[in-house]
């Protein structure tokens, strides 16, 4: 007979334990422990030590050894996954490729960042070329998702006539879209069994319901168990699944962390909601290369793909300005030029203030006490500001001798070459350091127009770039070269000499 035991389970990390507690005793938020009863079956008619003993006595002779239902590696053929183009060449791009038929891919953002805009364009791009597309919208009604599709003119319907008599064109969404408003996971997967689409979306996995299971939808139960019986059917019948999911304050995606494990993609929709772009990063892909980046930008009508996005992350260079740095970033296999801004002034507390938007606080940190403590300059009593332009978030070593460099021009209020970048890594002991990918580095910064570009010694460059490579070995030599002196400071080297 099964025995019932009371286990509580955590809504935020999915931690069981035995007992109630006021606060989680694995996160440590208070008010997410649920109650829920869980069944102890206990088959009689099987353990691992009987097994092993009976089949022992059965087979008193050795049989040689053979497999069972397993298959040698080198029996499975290799067939090319064929992708489907989702439309949008930038998610094509974080996907690996375009979009695997059967695979699951996961959606995570802020509120109000795009995620449901971005899967309704695709969705609309998708159903021109495929016969059924599917929208399960857990959210929104159908006269919701209507007026937010005539809102971003999602489709058109009409001819160039009517528009040139000055009547626009009526958006409508393309016939072979179907629109499913449903919370009710059975009901759901009914309907990719029967329509069997080649594309579905969920909108969202947190506002499902599974009707036997007792807990309120976007538990860690609902969220598990609606994800399993979803995979089950588009693994099934061959449906892409794309799949939104909601995040926490902290920013990580809501729900049990098996949700992650389940699916074959991640993505995450960054970007400040009162700018204009925004950034869709993969962190895991099971069918492309992880740290891919998209690059949207939101207009009127919606999202446009951004075709140059190193432009969108250079401030006008035209207009020279003291404590700016050009560095070349590289995010998966692309790379993005960035225009970084550093800010050296006299502080007015005690302790110096130090700020960053979109580069490492404790790379800043390092990075002033190697300028103070190798080159000699006195930043210890001086506030430092440091940012990137387009607010976009640089977190690789790459960055450091732009950083070093930009800090170093405002010190002296001197204008770093606009048409020249700075790659490469700082030490603890001054030392600039290699860094990966730097052929692809170089090749960017040479489409964009650069002339000079200020780089680690150590390995050979090519030179049919049309650039003027400079390459140093410690950051004091990167200095000299980047940053101009005036006479005045010549002349107090030559008397110093």
């Amino acid at each position: 007979m099964a025995k019932t035991r009371t286990v509580y389970i955590c809504n935020a990390c999915g931690a069981e334990s035995s007992q109630w507690f006021g606060k989680c005793p694995s996160c440590g938020v208070y008010g997410t422990l649920e109650e829920q009863i869980s069944n102890n079956t206990n088959n009689g008619n099987f353990s691992r030590a009987g097994w092993q003993s009976q089949s022992r006595t059965q087979n008193k002779k050795e049989s040689p050894a053979q497999p069972r239902i397993s298959v040698k590696f080198s029996d499975i053929t290799e067939e090319e996954q064929p992708r489907m183009d989702s439309g949008y060449h930038e998610l094509d791009r974080v996907l690996g490729g375009g979009i695997v038929p059967g695979s699951l891919i996961l959606i995570g953002g802020d509120p109000g960042i795009g995620k449901s805009t971005l899967l309704l364009q695709t969705a609309n791009q998708l159903s021109i070329r495929f016969p059924r597309i599917l929208y399960v919208s857990a959210e929104e009604s159908g006269q919701q998702i209507k007026l937010r599709a005539s809102r971003l003119r999602v489709g058109l319907s009409g001819d160039d006539s009517d528009s040139s008599n000055g009547q626009e064109k009526t958006p409508l969404l393309e016939p072979n879209l179907y629109i499913l408003p449903e919370t009710d996971l059975e009901e759901i997967l009914r309907e990719l069994e029967s329509l069997k689409p080649q594309v579905a979306i969920i909108d969202s996995i947190q506002t499902l319901h599974f009707s036997t299971i007792n807990s309120a939808p976007g538990s860690v139960s609902q969220v598990r168990e609606c994800t399993s019986a979803l995979m089950q059917v588009a693994k099934r019948e061959n449906i892409s699944l794309f799949i939104v999911g909601h995040v926490t304050k902290e920013g990580a995606i809501a729900g049990p962390r098996v949700l992650e494990h389940l699916v074959d993609t991640v993505l995450y929709f960054e970007g400040d909601r009162y700018a204009s772009h925004r950034l869709l990063r993969s962190v895991k892909n099971r069918f492309g290369a992880t740290h891919e980046i998209g690059i949207f930008e939101m207009v009127d009508h919606g999202l446009d793909e951004v075709t140059n996005p190193s432009e969108l992350f250079l401030s006008n260079r035209e207009e020279q300005a003291p404590g700016t740095a050009t560095i070349v970033s590289c995010e998966g296999t692309r790379c993005l030029v960035v225009e970084l801004q550093a800010l050296v002034s006299p502080t007015s507390y005690t302790s110096p203030r130090r700020s960053t938007t979109g580069v490492d606080y404790n790379r800043l940190q390092q990075i002033l006490a190697v300028l103070e403590k190798r080159v000699g300059i006195p930043l210890s009593k001086l506030d430092a500001y440091v940012a990137s332009v387009g607010g976009l978030a640089v977190e690789e070593p790459a960055a450091d001798l732009g950083m070093a460099i930009a800090i170093v021009a405002s010190f002296r209020d001197r204008v770093v070459d606009p048409r020249t970048v700075l790659i490469g890594e700082i030490g603890l002991g001054g030392q600039v350091r290699l860094v990966s990918q730097m052929e692809l580095r170089l090749k960017e910064a040479a489409k964009l127009g650069f002339t000079r570009a200020i780089v680690p010694k150590g390995q050979t460059y090519p030179t049919d770039l049309g650039l003027e490579i400079i390459a140093v070995n410690k950051v004091i030599q990167a200095i000299v070269v980047a940053i101009p002196s005036t006479q005045n400071e010549d002349e107090e080297d030559s008397e110093e000499n």
